[in-house]
């Protein structure tokens, strides 16, 4: 448990350190360097949310798109009269 605990972090750290360098990853990349059975779901979502906040653009290498994450799919709001 502690071997996998251990290669998770050092992959997050590496991923950081790449992103904030590159000031962008791909899907891609982090997959390869996290797959599935990794992290729970909610450290990668944290992981993603992380990314993002340290302006780092996140982006579909197959598609182009980025990831914006669920504020791109949040319908416009109406501006409220209080």
């Amino acid at each position: 448990m502690e071997n996998r605990i251990g290669k998770s972090y050092v992959a997050r750290k590496a991923l950081f350190a790449k992103g904030l360098k590159d000031g962008r990853l791909t899907v891609q990349e982090i997959e390869e360097a996290l797959p599935a059975g990794t992290l729970t779901a909610a450290e990668r979502w944290l992981l993603y949310y992380s990314l993002r906040a340290a302006q780092v653009e996140i982006i579909d290498e197959v598609t182009g798109q980025v990831d914006h994450g669920f504020m791109a799919e949040a319908p416009p709001q109406a501006p409220s009269n209080h």
